[in-house]
């Protein structure tokens, strides 16, 4: 491993959901330098294989994300907890503080333990994580779900060593798991009446006047097709990307590993007027991005290529539950029915100044009743 910043951890209570002395805290936290930017074999023991449903935990998006989504000035770090019993995918900011390794293309970020761990370890690596933050600046952790696994062990550890664990929304995410067997005459039975009925006549009207392709495996055509999603987005109502290698990149690395499923709707001449990528995992389905050309709105070829889409993943591939990703666009009620909140975290200790700032500023919003 590369030379590590390590930082002494005393011992301090148990885990309040493990027997009694089962797990003790003591031990070091270890932040290991990214100069390959890419993970190291060795973190495959903390790694979430593609196929296991959980992509923002894998090889293929850490590395993806190292290789072409770093903000600038950000220095990659890994934590690694007592004993090694979780890993920490961190960022150094320009001001030295630390913060999950997350960009705006995470949905999720959560520690990730040994996939040999005890019952116990969340709590031992919050724990060696809490202490290792006393006396220094406070620490930002972002795209938590609240449901993960060990997450409110891992707080309780950080808890235990002092430090004020402070929670704050960050954004929406837009999901539905369908009703198994289904179909997708059911799925679209259960969608908002107008939407139906505007699917109906766009994807009639896409049939006539589109060529729908989709691309799942490396090869020029899938070379082609990443050309015209770029196309699409370049003609699209849409910001240019922070990072702009990265879309293409996940794209190539997910179609490599057969979890990639990029749609295009072409005209009549052969140019996408719509595109969208989504990535595949056990059943799972999870919307990327997607966009289309304003100069094509009237046709509603986003509509029509976002219903063929799901028909595919539904028909076809018998995916379970449909993920639309970050934020609460307007469009995503109509395809998914249900809301969860991804969190943030500020991690703060009264010993350094900020920290003690931020606890101070909540203190006051207590009181002010935000």
């Amino acid at each position: 491993m590369p030379q590590a910043e390590t930082f002494a951890v005393p011992a301090s209570g148990t885990a309040p959901t493990c027997p009694a002395g089962a797990s003790r805290a003591g031990g070091k936290l270890r932040l290991l330098p990214l100069p390959q930017r890419r993970l190291p074999d060795w973190c495959d023991r903390f790694l979430q294989p593609v196929g296991a449903g959980d992509i923002f935990a894998t090889r293929l998006w850490y590395d993806t994300t190292l290789a072409h989504a770093l903000p600038a000035g950000a220095v990659p770090l890994l934590g690694l907890c007592e004993a090694e019993s979780a890993l920490l995918p961190l960022l150094r900011g320009r001001r030295g503080a630390l913060l999950s390794l997350t960009t705006p293309y995470s949905l999720t970020w959560r520690p990730l333990p040994s996939l040999v761990s005890g019952p116990c370890a969340m709590h031992a690596a919050g724990a060696s994580f809490g202490a290792a933050l006393r006396f220094r600046a406070p620490v930002r952790l972002e795209a938590l779900a609240e449901d993960t696994p060990g997450l409110e062990d891992w707080l309780a550890g950080i808890g235990s060593a002092g430090l004020a664990v402070q929670r704050y929304r960050h954004f929406g995410n837009w999901h539905e798991a369908l009703v198994p067997g289904a179909g997708w005459s059911g799925y679209l039975a259960a969608r908002p009446p107008a939407l139906r009925s505007t699917v109906r006549r766009k994807m009639e009207r896409a049939g006539r006047d589109f060529r729908f392709e989709m691309q799942t495996a490396p090869g020029p055509a899938l070379d082609r097709a990443i050309a015209g999603y770029l196309e699409v987005h370049a003609g699209s109502w849409k910001p240019a990307e922070p990072a702009p290698g990265f879309d293409p990149a996940l794209m190539r690395a997910a179609a490599a590993l057969g979890v990639l499923r990029l749609g295009l709707l072409r005209d009549a001449a052969g140019q996408a007027v719509a595109a969208q990528y989504w990535l595949v995992s056990a059943g799972r389905a999870w919307l990327l991005k997607l966009a289309h050309l304003q100069a094509s709105r009237a046709a509603s070829p986003g509509t029509a290529l976002t219903a063929m889409m799901i028909r595919h993943l539904i028909e076809e591939e018998a995916v379970q539950h449909l993920d639309f990703g970050r934020g609460d666009d307007a469009y995503k009620g109509l395809w998914v029915a249900a809301r969860r909140q991804r969190i943030g975290l500020v991690l703060a200790h009264a010993g350094h100044p900020l920290g003690l700032l931020a606890l101070l500023r909540r203190r006051a919003a207590g009181w002010l009743g935000r």
